[in-house]
């Protein structure tokens, strides 16, 4: 249990307390499932329960010990997490918790455009992925409370803003289709990180010495094959909203 985890605990409690204040007072104001949907509130709920199950449950004592909790712990992250909470749009509820008068107006500029465009948010989340299962780095979180949590922080921030990039990326839904090939090759790069840590005979971090080669394996496999399928799934979903949006204007342009 590491040292920042009362912070975490009060973070987590705080975000939610936002988000239900501000979509209470939203819905109060525009109507119930307006500014924010109820698939939406629910897609936010799911994100939050599964940072809960990632970050204040027992899988934290036991990532401790073993390697493949700790990678259990981070696929929760980057591929469960990241995308609920992308799809809860956060900010609108968070915005309307506040009272009027401090309620700031935000304007997203050019470097925030180019933060979110595909190629560069899908690369920034592939660095973070493989920098931070560099064997020293790995060991550096181990015995750092500061860098772990940094660590967290890059792979739910990277993730965060990979989703946000594909699914309220510049183009709306006719973009779902480019949005596919970046999440196919997220996978690609993503199972090969896994497969690498699967297929090797010698156990990458001496912290999970005693764990054995075997709990390693399980790790790698976690991150190829599980993750992998969470992510063909949401894959799958985005062209399913694609063609359902193409369909939508070729209808639209043949009235």
């Amino acid at each position: 249990m590491w040292t920042f985890q009362p912070f975490v605990i009060a973070g987590l409690l705080l975000s939610l307390t936002l988000y239900s204040v501000g979509t209470a007072r939203l819905w109060r104001n525009a109507g119930v499932g307006h500014g924010v949907r109820w698939w939406q509130a629910a897609a936010f709920l799911g994100g939050w329960l599964s940072l809960v199950v990632a970050l204040v449950s027992p899988l934290d004592k036991l990532s401790e010990i073993l390697f493949s909790a700790h990678m259990t712990q981070h696929e929760i992250l980057m591929v469960i997490a990241a995308p609920l909470f992308v799809i809860g749009r956060p900010l609108v509820p968070i915005i309307w918790a506040m009272p009027q008068s401090w309620r700031p107006q935000f304007k997203f500029g050019r470097f925030w455009q180019f933060l979110t465009a595909p190629l560069v948010a899908t690369l920034l989340h592939a660095i973070a992925l493989w920098i931070w299962h560099v064997p020293f780095l790995y060991e550096a979180v181990m015995h750092n409370d500061y860098i772990h949590g940094f660590q967290h922080s890059c792979f739910i921030l990277t993730a965060a803003l990979f989703w946000w990039s594909l699914i309220h990326g510049r183009y709306g839904r006719i973009g779902y289709g480019l949005a596919v090939l970046y999440v196919f090759l997220t996978t690609l790069h993503s199972g090969a990180l896994g497969a690498l840590i699967t297929f090797s005979t010698r156990v990458w971090y001496p912290s999970y010495q005693r764990a054995g080669i075997e709990d390693q394996q399980l790790a790698g496999l976690i991150m190829w094959v599980p993750a992998g399928i969470v992510l063909v799934v949401l894959g799958l979903a985005l062209f399913a909203m694609w063609l359902g949006e193409a369909e939508r204007r070729v209808a639209v342009a043949e009235k």
